[in-house]
């Protein structure tokens, strides 16, 4: 079994920032991508950013230089999404998507439950 689990939503005002977290544990030999994906009321999943393992990073149009996703060495299997100058078009569920192989060989494909995103006044 493979888990992933989001942390840091929260209520956050117009302009001001928060950091995601997601880390993925259990049966993972390696990883090869790690992303964030969200989801508002009433509309479909897209992907807000992705990072892979040789380091290649895919932002949606939305984004506009305002999210940063970045990994740590120390920390095995974690992956942060910085987010700033938050607008109220940024709520919503945010999801952590991870992929990779489990020590038998075969591949994985998880989701996080996901964490909400506020942005309000």
């Amino acid at each position: 079994q493979v888990q992933v689990v989001e942390s840091g939503g929260g209520l956050v005002q117009p302009g001001g920032s928060l950091r995601l977290s997601c880390i993925a544990s259990g049966d993972i030999f390696s990883i090869n991508y790690m992303g964030w994906f969200r989801q508002a009321p009433g509309n479909q999943r897209e992907l807000v950013a992705g990072l892979t393992d040789g380091g290649s990073r895919r932002f949606g149009d939305f984004v506009k230089g305002r999210f940063s996703i970045s990994t740590v060495n120390a920390e095995k299997n974690t992956v942060y999404l910085s987010m700033n100058n938050l607008v109220p078009d940024d709520t919503g569920v945010y999801y952590c998507n991870v992929r990779g192989s489990r020590n038998s060989g075969r591949s994985f494909d998880n989701w996080g439950q996901g964490t909400q995103v506020t942005v309000s006044s």
